[in-house]
């Protein structure tokens, strides 16, 4: 069953990194969603919110890891994220819209 969620409840935000702003020279933005979406919500989500055409998006699960502190292990929160690939022309201004 698909739940039914706004653009603004699946994209949280995006991730803002070396390597994703190597990729955003290449036509490829990486964003943090939701854990219940999936591709087809993340893609309507994109161009619904930054008016362009995407072309693929492809997900991947971050898994939570134990790290060590001083006196307790603590575990680092799992996400979600989406590299989104739009097609040639379709530009996205992330500065302006975080």
């Amino acid at each position: 069953m698909v739940e039914r969620m706004s653009y603004i409840e699946i994209l949280i935000r995006p991730l803002i990194t070396e390597k994703a702003t190597d990729l955003a020279k290449k036509g490829k933005y990486v964003f943090l969603i939701d854990k219940r979406a999936n591709a087809q919500m993340a893609k309507s989500a994109v161009e619904e919110m930054f008016s362009v055409k995407v072309k693929s998006v492809n997900i991947g699960k971050v898994f939570s890891k134990r790290k060590r502190t001083k006196y307790a292990f603590l575990k680092t929160p799992s996400h979600k994220k989406a590299i989104v690939t739009l097609y040639p022309g379709y530009k996205i201004d992330l500065m302006h819209h975080v």
